[in-house]
């Protein structure tokens, strides 16, 4: 099969077009022919040398394909072969060929193309497992999000507002900010040309917001503390400000806050495939009834993964990049 690999650490052009064997399926595992493959963050870091691929993954990068499942263990999965779906994997999509876990599948929403399937599976279970599982979002509890034009951001913003919850999102120009309130935030924040702690309070009548969903951290979290509400919970889920944090650890205890952070990818396939099931229960059909639309921004064929990888870095896109694959 032909792949893109990581011939060394370094700048986009490291990304290579291979012939690889074909992926060694494991028990409960699918092998998927790949149409659609997404674009996130940690394929950046892998491709730098600063995301260690988890034991037994693939080497290859890739966190989430779509496409059509054509062999494996498909024992009480409800697939069969030829059926269309998106899979969130630990690595190994940038290629035409996948090995996924048949209990990390999903059935592509009614309605949406495969390029926009691809674009779903790293950033739906990452905002479903930090922001409503381990952060609690309920009610008519508000939410911040930390660089709402990224397909995390999008996605969190979309998915919150969709579920009833007032939303503020941060980005780093005006057009992004009004990008931001098209997908459903109540007010973007230019984080260059406004304080983000000042404007929440001030849309908050000074309370605050019950969660944050962080992908700085570093500088922000002390100022992330004073933004939150009493009981308010912090979730971090990358470090694009650096990992080390100055904490009012006072505030913390008297408002009885909670600061928390996960990573995703090495996590066991059972707590990846309960996610599916919430999200197949409540997050699909607002995807199959248009209350949420994956956004993207552009797609490469595979052999120009290096040009995704470079606009990726460029921060200029809104929402996801997809690579095309066949």
């Amino acid at each position: 099969m032909k792949a893109i690999e990581i011939t060394r650490p370094g700048p986009p052009d490291v990304l290579q077009l291979c012939d690889k064997p074909l992926p060694t399926l494991n028990p409960g595992e699918v092998m998927i022919k790949v149409h659609a493959a997404g674009i996130n963050r940690p394929d950046v870091l892998q491709r730098l040398g600063h995301y260690p691929v988890p034991p037994g993954a693939s080497e290859l990068p890739g966190l989430e394909v779509a496409g059509e499942i054509t062999d494996g263990d498909l024992n009480g999965s409800g697939f069969k072969r030829g059926d269309m779906v998106c899979a969130l994997v630990q690595g190994g999509g940038y290629a035409e060929y996948c090995a996924a876990p048949v209990r990390q599948c999903l059935p592509i929403p009614k309605g949406l193309s495969v390029n926009e399937a691809a674009s779903l599976p790293e950033t739906f279970f990452t905002v479903w497992s930090n922001v409503f599982d381990r952060a609690r979002l309920a009610g008519n509890e508000t939410l911040l999000v930390q660089g709402g034009t990224s397909g995390i951001g999008v996605t969190a913003i979309q998915m919150a507002t969709a579920l009833g919850h007032r939303v503020f999102a941060t980005a780093g120009t005006d057009e992004k900010c009004r990008a931001c309130e098209s997908f459903g935030a109540v007010r973007g924040i230019n984080y260059r040309s406004e304080d983000f702690v000042e404007v929440v309070k001030a849309q908050t009548e000074g309370k605050g917001v019950d969660v944050i969903l962080d992908m700085v951290a570093g500088a922000y979290v002390l100022r992330e503390v004073d933004c939150l509400a009493d009981d308010g919970r912090l979730s971090i889920i990358a470090l694009l400000g650096g990992a080390k944090a100055t904490i009012d650890v006072g505030q913390v205890l008297r408002r009885r806050l909670t600061i928390t952070g996960s990573t995703l990818r090495p996590r066991p396939v059972e707590f990846k495939a309960a996610i599916a099931r919430r999200l197949h229960e409540h997050v699909w059909p607002l995807l199959e009834s248009g209350k949420i639309k994956p956004v993207l921004h552009s797609v490469f064929p595979l052999a120009d993964a290096a040009q995704a990888h470079a606009l990726m870095e460029s921060g200029t896109h809104i929402g996801k990049i997809v690579l095309t694959v066949g």
